[in-house]
Formats: structure tokens, sequence, C-alpha cells
């Protein structure tokens, strides 16, 4: 919080041109706000360097045709599920919750069965767990950037350790498999 306190009407313009258009150049916003080139370049500088502004490449989820979950979940020990989704390809991103459901998850596959094996078998029925309600995001209103993990090598075993062509919704064709191994049968990631 102390970072945001140092940010003044002329860094808010620029983090605002920057979220217009990522892709400005520093003369650019120069011109915009009458400043110099260098001027824009220390102020940039400190943006970066106190983590006000980062620079984030990824997919736009709104141009794929990925399906993608909200899966709320009431566990004894949020962090467990937390900790097992954080090396998960198909875990957009986990979070700690106040409230009934302690922990919201993002999950994504080209199928949204693959979704559901994923839920049935990794939370359903894990017993730390006593409550999970599915929903399927039908729209998002703004773009949405996320840096998907794309695994260029392929594993024998999936990152949170299991053997997909072992996994019941494998062997039924329900899923298409982790996206980090041999046995992913997807085109993405």
């Amino acid at each position: 919080m102390k970072s945001l306190k140092k940010i003044d009407e002329t860094d808010k313009k620029i983090i605002s041109l920057l979220m217009e258009n990522p892709e400005i150049s520093q003369s650019e916003i120069a011109r915009h706000l009458k400043l110099s080139q260098p001027a824009i370049y220390t102020r940039l500088r400190r943006l970066k360097n106190c983590g006000i502004i980062t620079r984030l490449v990824g997919v736009d989820l709104k141009k794929t045709e990925l399906h993608i979950a909200k899966i709320e979940i009431t566990a004894k020990d949020p962090q467990e599920i937390t900790n097992f989704f954080s090396k998960c390809p198909m875990c957009l991103n986990a979070l700690i919750t106040s409230g009934r459901h302690n922990v919201c998850l993002f999950l994504i596959s080209e199928k949204l069965r693959a979704i559901e094996c994923c839920v049935d078998y990794n939370i359903r029925k894990n017993p730390n767990v006593s409550d999970v309600e599915f929903n399927v995001i039908i729209n998002v209103m703004k773009d949405w950037i996320v840096n998907l993990k794309i695994y260029p090598e392929k594993l024998e075993k999936s990152p949170c350790g299991k053997l997909c062509s072992k996994q019941p919704c494998y062997q039924i064709e329900s899923c298409l498999g982790c996206p980090a191994t041999i046995f992913y049968r997807g085109k993405f990631p």
C-alpha cells in the first residue's frame, strides 16, 4: 500500500494510457502528456520497480473456444486444495476466500467434460472437501488475458502426480488427459 501513495495524477495518466494500449511507446506517452521521453522513462521505471505496473503476455480467453468453470469449494484446509492445483495446467487461478466457500478455482479446458472429471475425481472425492459448487462461465465482459501453463516437453505423469492412462475418466474418453502429459488428446495448449 505504501507504493500506491506515491502515485500522482501523471502516473495515473501513464497507467491509463498503458492499459488502453500496452504497446504505446514512451515517446507517444510523452506527447500525450506534454512531457519529455526521459521523464516518462523515469516514471515507468519507478512504477515497475514498485510493482505497480507489470507486463503480462498471455492468451485472451475471450478470443478462444476454451471452456472456463468457476468452482467454489468449502474445505477444512483450503491451502491443501490450492497447493494441489498450483501446478495444474487446467487451473487459471486458485483463490482462498472468506464466507461459506473458502476456495475459488478457475479451471479451463477444450472440453467441458474434462473439467467435470477433474472436479469429480480431484475435488468431490477429497475428504477435505465438504461442499462444491460448479459454475460454467458463459461470457466474459472484458478481455481476459491469462498466462496458460504450456508444456512444450510432455511428461509421463501429470504435475499432480497422477498417471492419466490409469484414470477412469481418461479410459472412457470423457477426459482429454492432462495438457502437461504425453497422454493429452487435446490441441491446446
